[in-house]
């Protein structure tokens, strides 16, 4: 069984000041899921230029970010996960759902 490959990113980082584990464009907090989700949209596709200058970043971030996404990190996969359980713990994860708070203990619980 061989290891896996590690890939090392000129324009992509965690974020130190998030707890989203999924990289973002370094020192700018634009999640590249952000990028492509922009890339692959089914109503109004953008191509890696227009994302460039709509963002104000290189062309090679944006092809990054969506070079990143396609390879389908499983820390997307986790991050949303993560949402889905927070979203469900206050009580917000169906239309119509009422708000609840949660106390600090239920957020350590659920590794919020």
């Amino acid at each position: 069984m061989s290891e896996p490959t590690t890939t090392t990113w000129k324009y992509l980082e965690r974020d130190p000041k998030s707890k989203l584990k999924q990289l973002s464009i370094r020192g700018r907090r634009i999640r590249a899921r952000t990028l492509f989700g922009m890339f692959m949209s089914a109503e109004e596709p953008r191509t890696p230029e227009e994302i460039a200058a709509d963002y104000d970043v290189p062309l090679e971030a944006v092809q990054e970010a969506i070079a990143y996404c396609q390879s389908d990190p499983p820390e997307i996969k986790e991050d949303f996960d993560r949402e889905e359980r927070f979203m469900k713990a206050i009580g917000l994860d169906k239309p119509g759902g009422k708000y609840r708070p949660m106390s600090p203990q239920e957020r350590a619980q659920l590794d919020l």
